[in-house]
């Protein structure tokens, strides 16, 4: 009896403690709000933004596939967009269609970069409600190719600018617009710049490029708006499949063909996942959002030390984006056999597109996979890929300007960091600076973020102006 009863303690106990981390897994303060009133002219900045989408700036991996009078159209028309930018900026063009502006400051500190790219992905026209090129404006909403990725912050780091020139301002330090012309193809304009910097011997106090945004319903069980800066961002790699076999007729095959081979190895990636890793991103997100969730999941972000495999089950059955803060993912994109359907092909191929969680790395996610499939007639093959990027810091004066300029732009929206899942420009910055910060100036709908890369990509006019006060803020901190 006495055994029963201590027994019954430790799980009385146990409970307590459970319950007791629960309710003690509070809200932390939030960032600073400036309730300063910013105003400027919103109509100039709708105007500049649509003449900027005018420019079919489309970048190829195939260059012959560009215009480059396009390009050179969309740079010509900057002095006449911000002739106060261009008056009191020193300006700069690197190779690779790298642009480069320097607002001097009244100090010689280490200075901040704001960043954006001009380039825009390929779009095809026949799905499109309006026209991708033409800048529409309709019932308050801009339409076209760039107006999210990332034109609207390209015009809302120049707007800023140019108002706060125009209005006699001059930050304390020196400010760098930094603008790559080849994002979407991974070129080479953002590294030109970062080699600038590195040559010169100059080290950002700062660097805020595209990522996260205002949005809802993207974190279980909280319901507020979240203002997501992203800190980090997962590596890429694109892994080719491939199995040779001596090919034949389709009406006596072996056992096992060559797609058939591909298929079970298909099948093995998906159903073995990569290990879960809580790295610090994800770690602080729970800490931050997880504290504004539910009773349920309070309860699981309070006590990761018990919970952390109901979370690892979850997400594994549930995918979406809270499993891919937490494992590298894999995607099968690609599939390629036989040209003709009564032929075995004599070589298959399938490829994958893998997501590296920071604590992955090429290498030993292909060993990874090397083991699951366990399979000497399939050959890998690693194509295009980039490692994790570097984890910057958000115990600092850096992160604090870009979040209080967050929560002071879009009032009661939750700030936290995040891992970013997709990759960017920012990423090179990470050889020279630990405060890089990934945050797209929109607050955005579902809807409007599957726009991104999409068909009838658009933006509320009320979201493109709001772009340009967030940087009027951060600028003034700076």
């Amino acid at each position: 009896m006495t055994a029963l009863y201590i027994i019954l303690a430790a799980i009385v106990l146990f409970l307590a403690v459970i319950l007791i981390r629960t309710l003690m897994f509070t809200p932390k303060t939030q960032p600073a709000v400036n309730d300063e009133k910013i105003d400027f002219d919103k109509q100039k900045t709708i105007n500049a933004l649509q003449s900027l989408i005018k420019c079919k700036t489309v970048s190829y991996y195939d260059s012959s596939l560009e215009d480059d009078n396009e390009f050179k159209k969309l740079i010509d028309m900057l002095p006449t967009l911000c002739p106060a930018v261009f008056k009191n900026c020193e300006f700069m063009q690197l190779p690779d269609r790298a642009l480069l502006f320097k607002w001097k400051g009244k100090n010689d500190g280490d200075p901040a970069v704001l960043m954006a790219h001009y380039d825009v992905v390929p779009v095809d026209e026949q799905y499109w409600d309006k026209p991708p090129f033409e800048g529409i404006i309709e019932d308050g909403v801009l339409w076209g190719r760039g107006s999210l990725d990332t034109k609207v912050t390209f015009n809302g780091v120049l707007s800023a600018a140019e108002h706060l020139i125009e209005k006699g301002f001059t930050p304390e330090q020196d400010i760098y617009f930094a603008f790559s012309g080849g994002e979407e193809i991974n070129g080479q304009g953002a590294v030109n710049i970062v080699d600038y910097f590195e040559q010169n011997n100059i080290t950002p106090a700062l660097v805020v490029d595209e990522g996260g945004a205002v949005v809802e319903n993207v974190f279980p069980g909280v319901k507020q708006p979240c203002g997501l800066i992203g800190i980090a961002e997962k590596g890429m790699m694109n892994l080719e499949f491939s199995v040779l076999s001596s090919g034949g007729h389709a009406s006596a095959p072996a056992p096992h063909t060559p797609i058939g081979i591909l298929s079970s190895a298909c099948c093995k990636v998906e159903n073995n996942p990569f290990k879960m890793h809580v790295t610090a991103p994800a770690a602080k997100m729970f800490d931050t959002l997880g504290r504004h969730s539910n009773l349920l999941y309070r309860m699981i972000f309070a006590n990761m030390w018990l919970f952390k495999g109901v979370l690892n089950m979850i997400c594994k059955k549930s995918g979406g984006e809270i499993n891919a803060l937490l494992r590298t993912t894999v995607a099968f994109t690609q599939c390629e056999g036989s040209t003709a359907p009564n032929v075995i092909p004599p070589k298959a191929k399938m490829t994958a597109n893998l997501r590296l969680n920071p604590k992955d790395r090429v290498e030993t996610a292909v060993e990874y996979i090397k083991k699951v499939i366990n399979d000497d007639s399939i050959t890998l093959t690693v194509g295009s890929n980039m490692q994790p990027s570097r984890i910057s810091q958000t115990d600092c004066a850096a992160w604090d300007k870009v979040a209080s300029a967050v929560a002071s732009t879009w009032q009661g929206c939750l700030v936290s960091p995040y891992l970013m899942v997709q990759c960017s420009d920012s990423r090179h910055w990470g050889r020279i600076s630990d405060k890089v910060y990934r945050f797209s100036a929109m607050d955005l709908t579902s809807e409007e973020r599957k726009t991104i890369h999409g068909h009838n990509e658009r933006i509320r006019l009320d979201c493109a102006a709001r772009a340009v006060e967030f940087y009027i803020r951060l600028i003034k901190s700076c």
